[in-house]
């Protein structure tokens, strides 16, 4: 049986806070990180309940999806915590993985198949919550702080990392954005 649990009004206004970051976020990386060419391929990662990348992404980037949810209407069913043998290595030149790391049931994994999706020097862009409720779709398992984020992608350079300060408790960001790249030498996993 699910319990119907009344968001505080906390959690409401932080809900505001993430998804306009995540706005914010989105027009930022599509500014900053394509190409001069403004060519690319895109993996968006579990959209579905959400705008998703494409509306940020000029129509020269193609942009395909993925996700967990055989019913959702994406490019590529799959888990990214898997081998997803159907994705061959190096595929991608972007992926964006935005308020997804929080669900996976291994992150270390996802963040393996995140690097072996990604071409040398292309760009992963990630956002995760911190101080906000458990939320679906479920499982929640999971939330980072910068260093749990630095030590999830240490394969990766961290262009940017920034967190959003919960107003009156330090040390407590509600939400956390991340573009990492992956270098051009690369080491096999181990």
């Amino acid at each position: 049986m699910t319990q119907r649990v009344t968001p505080s009004l906390m959690d409401v206004k932080h809900l505001q806070i993430i998804r306009t970051n995540v706005t914010a976020f989105m027009n930022h990386v599509a500014a900053t990180y394509l190409p001069p060419t403004q060519v690319g391929r895109l993996l968006d990662i579990a959209p579905q309940d959400h705008e998703g990348a494409r509306p940020f992404f000029p129509h020269t980037i193609r942009v395909e999806t993925l996700d967990i949810d055989p019913n959702a209407n994406c490019t590529y069913h799959g888990d990214i915590c898997t081998y997803n043998a159907f994705l061959d290595d190096n595929s991608f030149d972007f992926i964006v993985c935005t308020e997804v790391l929080e669900h996976t049931l291994q992150p270390f994994a996802a963040a393996d198949e995140l690097w072996r999706l990604l071409k040398p020097e292309g760009y992963l862009f990630v956002s995760v919550p911190f101080n906000f409720r458990i939320h679906g779709p479920l499982p929640d398992c999971w939330r980072f702080t910068e260093h749990g984020l630095r030590a999830l992608l240490h394969r990766f350079t961290i262009c940017e990392m920034n967190g959003i300060e919960t107003p009156e408790r330090p040390l407590m960001p509600i939400h956390y954005t991340v573009v990492a790249q992956k270098p051009v030498a690369t080491t096999p996993l181990e």
